[in-house]
């Protein structure tokens, strides 16, 4: 089984918010828009894309803290998507 191309769009608006690259994300989001994607649909890929890019950045700090001596570090042992498995 394929993904469709509305599937591969969204994937690759994703892999663009997770790159870190605007002309990618402007193209992407775009190709979205022209599929027919809902802006809510399009929020939802975004809120979890950013959910994903958070959780490398809040380890890296949690690190950054623990290393520094810092005691009143908590760590957040949930998956980027709430508790969800991804």
């Amino acid at each position: 089984m394929s993904l469709t191309k509305k599937e591969l769009e969204l994937v690759a608006l994703g892999s663009s918010i997770g790159g870190n690259c605007i002309p990618c994300l402007e193209w992407h989001y775009q190709e979205c828009s022209k599929l027919g994607i809902s802006q809510q649909e399009l929020a939802e890929a975004i809120a979890i894309a950013k959910k994903v890019k958070e959780v490398p950045n809040q380890k890296i700090y949690e690190t950054a803290e623990k290393l520094n001596g810092d005691s009143d570090v908590q760590k957040e042992e949930t998956c980027c998507c709430g508790g969800e498995s991804c």
